[in-house]
C-alpha cells in the first residue's frame, strides 16, 4: 500500500493554474462582450442632434440670413426688413398653395425674425436665399419659389418651408428646439 499525502488546506500548483485560467477567461469574456453592450448606447452625434441650439441674433444685419444646423437640418434665420414684412403680410392667403398668414409663421412682437427649416418640401433640396421673384428662397433643382415668409408661391413644392420649434431667450437670442409662449426677456 502506497502512502498518500493529503494536504487539503495547501494550494497546489494545479489549483493556481485553474484560478489563473479562470481569471484570464473571465477577462477575455468581459473584453469580448463589452463592445456589444457599448454599441447599444447612442453615439455622441445622436445625443447632440436632439439638443436645442442657441443662436445670437446680434450679428445678423437687417435684410440678411444665416444658416445654422439643428438635428442635422439647415435652419435659415432671416432678419427681415420692414418692406419684406409688409410684403409678406399683404399677401392674399387664399391665393397660396399652402395658405398660412405671415403672423402664423413668426413670433408676435418679433416679426422681423423668420426661422424656417431650409429644406424644400418638394424633394428635400436646400433652396438658395434671397433668390427668385419674391426675394425669399428659390430651389434651383425643380423650380420651387418661396416668399419672404417661407411660403410656397411657385413650383412643385406642396408645402411652405417648415417653422421649427423655437423661442426667444432674450431680445437678441433664440433657442431652436425649445418652444415657449413667453415674451422675450429684456
Amino acid at each position: 500500500m502506497a502512502a498518500t499525502n493529503e494536504h487539503a488546506a495547501e494550494p497546489t500548483r494545479r489549483d493556481f493554474i485553474y484560478i489563473a485560467t479562470g481569471a484570464v477567461g473571465a477577462v477575455g469574456v468581459a473584453s469580448a462582450v463589452w463592445p456589444f453592450i457599448s454599441q447599444m448606447n447612442p453615439d455622441k452625434a445622436t445625443i447632440a442632434a436632439g439638443v436645442p441650439v442657441e443662436v445670437d441674433l446680434t450679428p445678423i444685419p437687417e435684410g440678411q440670413s444665416i444658416k445654422v444646423f439643428w438635428r442635422g437640418k439647415p435652419i435659415f434665420i432671416r432678419h427681415r426688413t420692414k418692406e419684406e414684412i409688409s410684403a409678406a403680410e399683404n399677401v392674399d392667403v387664399d391665393t397660396l398653395k399652402d395658405p398660412q398668414p405671415d403672423s402664423a409663421r413668426v413670433k408676435k412682437g418679433d416679426e422681423q425674425w423668420l426661422v424656417v427649416i431650409g429644406i424644400c418640401t418638394h424633394l428635400g433640396c436646400i433652396p438658395l436665399v434671397n433668390e427668385g421673384p419674391y426675394h425669399g428662397w428659390f430651389c434651383p433643382c425643380h423650380g420651387s419659389v418661396y416668399d419672404t415668409s417661407g411660403r410656397i408661391r411657385q413650383g412643385p413644392a406642396p408645402l411652405n418651408l417648415v417653422v421649427p420649434p423655437y423661442s426667444f431667450e432674450s431680445a437678441s437670442k433664440i433657442i431652436i428646439g425649445a418652444e415657449s409662449d413667453s415674451t422675450p426677456k429684456a
